[in-house]
């Protein structure tokens, strides 16, 4: 246990290097670039490590795990006035039978693409007296997009549209854009038409939430707020235990 903790602190060290590299490169503050440690396919252990070692936000893409492990990690959190309490951001695909469970845990979902899934987030969230951030996922490779493909998310010109249905809900609320980059592309041009996106979206909503493990850097170059990182924080894909 010792020995993955300490694994864990070097790899959150050194990914908080790249960021804060990163952003130097950009002419930012690091203090712009939130962290989305992604922790799917890992063990509550690995998250309540994060934890121990400052890191907040948690990012998972799986209902039945994220719940499971949010209620893990809560469990472990005996003390509400000094234990750190994590933010979970759920940032897969969303289905609308979901929704219910997914209100109970996530702080933040990044994956809304369609105005359906707006709509049973607000009734879902109404009901459990939450306020839910949401961030609009855009899918950069339009063709892909046009037809179904690809890794989800809503066409480029369907963003606004769902982006005012959630600014003009009950209890969400519009942080900005999320996107992942087209699996047969480049990442920085994809990230600059995002970036040209997200200033067509509500003004007060200028969080982007792009890049990942292999392309942080060129995230932060256009403007990403957030950054999603799993393999360079905690290794390869395993099993749970």
């Amino acid at each position: 246990m010792a020995d993955r903790e300490a694994e864990i602190a070097a790899n959150l060290d050194a990914v908080r290097q790249r960021i804060s590299a990163a952003c130097a490169a950009a002419g930012r503050s690091a203090d712009e670039v939130n962290l989305v440690a992604v922790t799917k396919f890992r063990p509550a252990s690995d998250a309540l490590h994060l934890l121990r070692l400052g890191q907040r936000v948690f990012g998972e893409n799986r209902d039945q795990e994220a719940s499971a492990k949010a209620a893990e990690v809560a469990a472990e959190l005996t003390d509400a006035a000094s234990d750190p309490r994590p933010e979970w951001h759920f940032i897969g695909q969303l289905q609308t039978n979901k929704v219910k469970s997914v209100v109970s845990y996530a702080d933040v979902v990044e994956s809304v693409d369609r105005l359906a899934l707006v709509a049973a987030l607000d009734k879902a969230a109404v009901r459990a007296e939450r306020s839910i951030r949401c961030f609009v996922q855009v899918n950069l490779d339009t063709e892909a997009a046009r037809d179904g493909s690809g890794r989800g998310g809503a066409h480029p010109e369907e963003v606004l549209e769902i982006a005012e249905a959630v600014a003009g809900s009950a209890a969400l609320t519009l942080s900005g854009l999320m996107a992942v980059a087209p699996l047969a592309a480049a990442p920085a041009p994809a990230f600059e038409r995002l970036a040209v996106e997200l200033r067509g979206v509500h003004p007060d909503a200028m969080s982007l939430s792009a890049g990942m493990s292999g392309d942080l850097e060129a995230a932060v170059a256009v403007g990403a707020t957030h950054v999603r990182i799993g393999s360079a924080l905690l290794g390869g894909r395993p099993l749970l235990r």
